[in-house]
């Protein structure tokens, strides 16, 4: 057996595999944020650690698997953080995850010194405060007294591997996340790292995605649950090893979306993928000689899960998420729009200012029309990012949809109409980054040959294929959803300037 561990933003998707892949049985082991006003977004990197002993144990249980029967371990991490060990390898602080975007003016700094369009051909992303390196720099500068005790920087995926095999590592798909990596040197970038007055020996050593980087420790072996000597493989990002779950190697293979937390579409390329306006970035696959442009969301599935916390706000509501859905069906949105930007947002504004907003509300509007209009609203970002890779020259005429949002046929049906393509559901959905971070592991021990047995172990369920008249009519509407955006942006500006005070207090608040 293998089994995979996927660190989400919500908790740890864990999941047992044959030794050729195949999904035997997951859990999910859930996590807290802490959220708060000014920016913030940070998460303990012991509650990761316990998410991975409690799903191991989990697994094994459900499954009458004995520990010694496992081949192998693997990674799928969440991605652009910053983990901050000191010497002795222990967190100093929270950890700061992707959605944390404090660091507005270091990542300015960056961008005044080496320039914005160099910075995106060197690294394959613009600088922008959701990546790890203006988080450090965030740190550093409000931080000092902690920052003095850093050692080490690292990501999510490879904190819980060192705690494994003692050994600290980063590949590159997980590097490529960080604005500190040169995409085309495979390795640090010194001349970023000297702009932004970082240490280069902060940063792990690189290996590569399927290395076993180590075995589990005999001092560990009791608290996780497996035998000393389980061989551990290093893993990926989770966006990379969500293409590879979704069958997503080569270029033909075509192109994918995750509905999660934050949300993206992306599709395997030979080279790295620069648009002219910047809109989308470009990570190293775990599949070596590829690369997985991307366009990538702030709030995809997290818009979904706040509309429906604050209409149906018991949690011991019976399939409250299902019927809002079920509400919205039928609900007629026109003249109603939702701006997606909860979190501020990267593709395709990049704007750290952004915020979430309803625009064209009337009286008649309720409980479906906002649901709906949450649903359409992250279908219309994702298509802004979609005529990015057209413009291109990547034709995207079907898309394979995992993650948490693709179990909806109503929002699988909404994206098809408004992108006008066709979309397919994956049987392997929910654990698409944990299948990719298995068959990671089996190539990485040599259970498998080569990546590409991942394209067998999850196949297309159904199809939803665009209604034209539909679709004329959200394409009418995408350019209203544009102009809106527009349309607020010196709001949100404007407000960035205007509250400077309030929002820097809210920022230096100390976790409790």
């Amino acid at each position: 057996m293998i089994i995979a561990h996927d660190l989400g933003t919500t908790g740890n998707k864990a999941s047992l595999h044959t030794t050729d892949g195949t999904l035997v049985a997951a859990v999910t082991t859930r996590y807290g944020t802490d959220f708060r006003a000014g920016g913030v977004a940070e998460q303990d990197p012991a509650a990761w650690w316990r998410a991975v002993c409690e799903a191991t144990a989990a697994l094994l249980a459900r499954t009458g698997t004995r520990p010694g029967e496992v081949r192998a371990v693997g990674f799928s991490g969440q991605m652009m953080g910053a983990v901050l060990l000191d010497r002795q390898h222990r967190p100093i602080r929270p950890a700061l995850i992707w959605a944390d975007h404090r660091s507005a003016e270091q990542a300015d700094r960056l961008n005044a010194e080496l320039g914005p369009y160099e910075m995106y051909r060197l690294l394959g992303h613009r600088v922008h405060p959701t990546y790890s390196l203006s988080k450090v720099m965030w740190v550093r500068d409000h931080e000092p007294e902690n920052f003095a005790r850093v050692a080490h920087v690292c990501l999510a995926k490879d904190y819980v591997v060192h705690r494994l095999t003692g050994v600290l590592r980063t590949d590159p798909s997980d590097a490529s996340s960080t604005n500190a990596y040169d995409q085309q040197a495979g390795d640090w970038s010194q001349t970023v790292l000297d702009a932004a007055r970082l240490d280069r020996s902060l940063f792990p050593p690189l290996a590569a995605s399927a290395t076993q980087v180590g075995e589990v420790r005999a001092a560990i072996a009791a608290e996780i649950g497996l035998p000393a000597g389980t061989p551990v493989v290093l893993g990926g990002g989770d966006g990379p090893l969500a293409a590879l779950g979704a069958g997503i190697i080569d270029p033909e293979d075509g192109a994918y979306t995750y509905l999660g937390s934050s949300s993206w579409v992306s599709m395997s390329a030979s080279r790295p993928l620069h648009d002219p306006q910047m809109r989308t970035m470009t990570f190293d696959h775990v599949v070596p000689g590829r690369y997985v442009p991307t366009a990538t969301m702030q709030a995809g599935g997290a818009s979904l899960e706040w509309i429906t916390g604050v209409l149906r706000p018991d949690p011991g509501e019976e399939d409250r998420f299902g019927r809002l859905l079920a509400e919205a069906a039928d609900a007629d949105t026109s003249g109603l729009f939702f701006l997606p930007h909860l979190l501020g947002e990267r593709s395709p504004h990049w704007n750290s200012a952004a915020r979430g907003a309803f625009v064209g509300l009337s009286r008649h509007h309720g409980q479906a029309h906002l649901t709906r209009a949450v649903l359409e609203g992250v279908a219309f970002n994702l298509a802004t990012c979609i005529q990015a890779f057209r413009e291109a020259g990547h034709p995207v005429t079907r898309v394979d949809a995992i993650g948490g949002g693709a179990a909806s046929d109503l929002w699988l049906q909404v994206l098809a109409d408004v992108w006008g393509a066709t979309v397919r559901r994956r049987t392997i959905v929910e654990e698409a980054n944990s299948l990719g971070a298995a068959v990671t592991a089996a190539v990485g021990t040599g259970l498998v040959e080569d990546f590409r047995a991942a394209r067998e172990l999850s196949t297309v369920e159904c199809e939803f294929a665009p209604d034209r008249d539909r679709h004329d009519d959200y394409t009418r509407r995408h350019t209203e959803f544009r102009d809106a955006y527009a349309s607020l942006e010196p709001w949100f500006e404007r407000e960035k300037r205007v509250n400077p005070t309030t929002r820097q207090a809210a920022m230096q608040r100390p976790s409790p």
